[in-house]
């Protein structure tokens, strides 16, 4: 067998971590490319050890909460592995000791794919506090109704005070205005004290403008081979990349290991670029396995491609799961008959016949949106390998004004998509029937990147059908965020709906469809699971004859009605966006 190769400076933990061994002390250690770095504690200037190829460290006391701060070429820089960035992106940062973060129901988190029903939040929205210590008071309501995961959109520090997370800079730093580090663990614990595993969105295919310049005065953060929708592409596989990776595999650690998280959400992996021999996604999925066993990576790709939830023997990435579009997109055009956009490649039943067989609509076919063929087909994958939503982040809030589905629609959305043969997610408020909106919002510092969002927000949908530039509303007004905030006001019908469907899940077989049938003029659909059958109707108010009546085998018993669904003899009769579960005797 080879000998592994001798592990490398910046192999060794980076930032501010606990000195093994030495109770009060703390390792500085960054990789500083450019020049020999300071750090900077408790107002004074100290030297850090040269440790070889751009690595700098010192082991000195410390305490939790302690500012920091490297000094780079006369400059003070936050750590590129900062844990917290307490007085703002551009402030010190502050030493965390993760030995203080609560451990009492560590050994409760993880659910295996087949239990997992996720619930997608963002912390400033989901509550009015907009803090995880106030989200923790929700979590016994999302164990009752059958969630089994949270998955939390993205906390890594980020630019001003509110924002979706997206553009966030360190990807270790728990955004100060949720409440930090401590409260994030404080939350997590929570959670895995009520059976809910916890599930971070995180991004590693760009950062925040606002931050690129920090990271650049420590060395080649980035890459002029590749550029992404959101700016310059991170160095992945150039000159001096594998410090970079490095940066992002022990963030990955950190989350799993330190803060004892349950899985990863990774954002946009088709923005990754990497030619190394292991691509950085599966370096990352296998890391965050090693750091926590039952770790669970979910990436969301754009990519149709099954390598993203296959192994390495296959050439492919390792992750648990992939989210699953396309699902989504033909449920919504059946719907609503919503056709802008990339929605105009979707609209019949026999595209969501396709999806509920195979995730991927486009498997290899010709793509007129893309102008070329994408994807390749899935058939052969655990259904529970994709996960699938009629709503979320990106499917309500990137709307110009961020609107949820109608509510006529609602009912029957949610039935096909917590009924099919894949792993489901709630988008917040949707299990209540909460018409607040998700707008787009950011709290910018850098003027220049704030007017570029505001006008190319409003760019981007004045050509829009219906909308103008003054309908879309200013991300950077404080109202937009406000706005997005939840509600909390209950449709008792869609509430009883939704824990109708997440308790008659548990009860349908695992694996494929066994059935499909449909037909396109009339607008229906029915897919079988075992002994049990999803019938649907598209058809819309106002399309002229609107009941729809399927055969059934006499003794069939409706389980779940979706709209006005009953069972009449043996036929059960749909009205108009109506769905229903039903158990065939």
């Amino acid at each position: 067998m080879p000998t592994p190769p001798e592990p490398l400076p910046w192999e060794r933990p980076l930032g501010a971590s606990p000195t093994p061994g030495e109770d009060g002390a703390f390792t500085f250690r960054v990789w500083s490319h450019h020049h020999p770095p300071r750090l900077w504690l408790r107002d004074a200037e100290h030297a850090m050890e040269d440790e070889g190829e751009g690595v700098y460290a010192l082991s000195t006391e410390a305490t939790d909460g302690e500012r920091y701060a490297f000094v780079v070429d006369g400059e003070r820089h936050p750590d590129p592995c900062t844990r917290h960035q307490p007085d703002g992106l551009r402030g010190p940062s502050a030493v965390v000791d993760p030995r203080r973060f609560p451990r009492e129901h560590r050994n409760r988190g993880g659910v295996a794919l087949r239990d997992l029903v996720l619930y997608e939040l963002h912390v400033g929205t989901f509550t009015d506090e907009g803090t995880f210590d106030a989200a923790i008071g929700e979590l016994p309501r999302l164990a009752d109704l059958g969630v089994t995961a949270v998955e939390v959109m993205p906390v890594a520090a980020f630019p001003g005070e509110f924002g979706w997370g997206y553009d966030g800079v360190y990807p270790w730093a728990t955004h100060d205005a949720y409440g930090g580090p401590h409260a994030f663990a404080r939350f997590a614990d929570a959670a895995h004290a009520h059976g809910l595993s916890v599930v971070l969105d995180v991004v590693h295919n760009h950062v925040g403008a606002s931050g690129e310049q920090g990271l650049r005065a420590f060395g080649p953060y980035f890459t002029d081979k590749y550029s992404t929708f959101w700016g310059q592409a991170i160095n992945f596989d150039d000159a001096w990349s594998d410090p970079v990776r490095e940066w992002i595999c022990q963030s990955a650690e950190w989350w799993m290991r330190d803060m004892g998280l349950d899985g990863l959400r990774l954002d946009a992996i088709h923005a990754i670029f990497d030619q190394r021999p292991e691509h950085l996604v599966a370096e990352v999925a296998r890391r965050a396995k090693a750091a926590n066993p039952t770790a669970v990576v979910i990436a969301e790709s754009g990519l149709n491609d099954p390598k993203v939830v296959t192994g390495p023997e296959r050439g492919g990435w390792s992750c648990d799961a992939a989210w699953a579009d396309d699902l989504h997109h033909c449920v919504r055009t059946l719907v609503t008959d919503e056709r802008e956009g990339y929605y105009a490649e979707f609209g019949t039943v026999a595209d969501l016949a396709h999806t509920l067989r195979d995730p991927h609509l486009h498997d290899g076919r010709f793509s007129h949106f893309r102008e070329r063929r994408f994807g390749a087909p899935a058939r052969d994958v655990d259904p529970a390998r994709f996960v699938v939503f009629d709503a979320n982040h990106d499917q309500v809030g990137n709307r110009a004004v961020g609107d949820r589905l109608p509510r006529e629609a609602r009912p029957l959305a949610a039935l096909v998509t917590l009924l099919s043969p894949y792993t489901p997610m709630l988008f917040m408020g949707e299990e209540h029937g909460d018409d607040a909106p998700f707008q787009f919002f950011a709290d910018h510092i850098d003027e220049e990147i704030a007017i570029a969002t505001r006008d190319g927000r409003r760019r981007e949908f004045s050509s829009f059908e219906g909308f103008s530039a003054q309908d879309v509303p200013d991300p950077l007004d404080r109202a937009t965020f406000e706005r997005s905030k939840l509600s909390r006001k209950e449709d008792p019908a869609m509430a009883q709906l939704f824990r109708d469907l997440l308790a008659a899940r548990k009860r349908l077989p695992s694996g494929h469809v066994d059935d499909v049938r449909f037909d396109e003029g009339a607008r229906w659909l029915r897919f079988r699971r075992g002994p049990f059958e999803v019938l649907a109707s598209f058809v819309h108010d106002g399309d002229g004859a609107t009941e729809r009546r399927l055969d059934v085998p006499p003794g069939t018993r409706l389980h779940v009605a979706a709209g006005a669904a009953s069972v009449d003899g043996d036929a059960v009769v749909l009205g108009p966006l109506s769905g229903a579960l039903v158990e065939v005797a």
